[in-house]
């Protein structure tokens, strides 16, 4: 059975104060922890009322200070927006307060509208795609204790991300596309696949990945982990009732139209039918635990990836407690043990 991770976009709920959605999302790290998950990764994305996970490295440490021993990551930080030495000294100061626990996942969409990503790149013509691949290489160096060189005019500086580094953060490649697969593979790190919200494509670009790849001194052999959209509840019933406000929520985003505060599953019902949704939706894993452990299983296997990592989407009731997300840890309960 596959090793299991959570991916959390920190989602806003109707019922939720973006305090709340963070208080829940804490809850939800704790839980990812006491159940012995691998890690616990945060997206970037900006100016949607609906997530709230902005800022990886911040939230980060927050997770990684309220949890014991699961590894805490972005996933990923959208590098494009940064500084590879401002995002190396966030990640590596986090390294060094929580030694071996701590993941960068990098990926190079903007995470945002064209506005927001002018404004987070100080209004730069560039979009930062084409030097990616030197950034991700200088970001990778800055974290390792050995650092890097940065000649200027005559004379050489010695740069790392902190001023005495012990451990290093493991790096991730992340991506929906064969671009992000072959550029892992020759840069020799590890690889991410946002199967979640790509659907198709995902055996290609891990097949990509694989012959594309170059052993380094940190990864001797290929590594990779798909990321999946998973709403477990006790009947399969249940489960698609709490899969249906994020479902709404992918469809008002593929139809172009404003990305609101998440439905609560009453609302989501009462509310007009949409267009069928089997094209967002067919790569999810939706069902009871037998269900969601057997897609689980054989969706690892199909890849070759011995862990898979899970985006918790179940919505929550009205009524409920807007500090937690009840069924999304119920979804990582359930899913747990029926693959134990």
């Amino acid at each position: 059975m596959p090793a299991l991770s959570v991916l959390d976009l920190i989602p806003v709920r109707t019922d939720q104060t973006t305090g709340d959605a963070l208080a829940a999302t804490l809850s939800l790290a704790r839980t990812a922890d006491e159940l012995g998950l691998v890690r616990y990764w945060l997206a970037e994305h900006h100016n949607m009322p609906a997530v709230a996970s902005t800022n990886p490295p911040v939230l980060m440490a927050m997770i990684a200070a309220a949890t014991q021993r699961i590894r805490v990551g972005s996933g990923g930080v959208m590098l494009p927006n940064h500084s590879p030495l401002v995002v190396a000294e966030q990640v590596a100061l986090l390294e060094a307060a929580h030694p071996g626990r701590i993941d960068v996942g990098l990926g190079r969409a903007p995470g945002s509208d064209p506005v927001t990503g002018h404004l987070l790149r100080r209004g730069q013509t560039s979009d930062g795609v084409d030097t990616f691949p030197d950034d991700v290489a200088t970001l990778h160096s800055l974290l390792r204790p050995a650092g890097v060189q940065v000649a200027v005019g005559a004379r050489t500086y010695d740069l790392r991300a902190t001023p005495v580094a012990t451990t290093a953060a493991q790096v991730w490649l992340l991506g929906s596309s064969m671009y992000s697969a072959q550029l892992a593979g020759e840069l020799g790190l590890p690889y991410v696949f946002a199967h979640h919200f790509a659907g198709r494509g995902t055996h290609e670009a891990i097949a990509l990945y694989r012959r594309a790849f170059v052993p380094s001194d940190e990864l001797p052999e290929p590594r990779t982990i798909a990321v999946a959209n998973v709403v477990v509840a006790e009947s399969a019933d249940e489960a698609e009732r709490l899969a249906l406000p994020n479902a709404r929520s992918m469809w008002r985003l593929r139809s172009g139209q404003s990305l609101t505060a998440q439905e609560l599953v009453e609302d989501a019902e009462a509310a007009p039918p949409t267009p069928p949704m089997d094209e967002l939706t067919q790569s999810w894993i939706v069902g009871d635990p037998q269900h969601a452990a057997t897609e689980v299983a054989r969706l690892a296997e199909r890849l070759g990836t011995d862990e898979l990592m899970v985006s918790p989407i179940a919505g929550a009731h009205r009524g409920g407690r807007p500090d937690r997300s009840p069924a999304r840890e119920e979804t990582l309960r359930l899913l747990a043990a029926a693959l134990a």
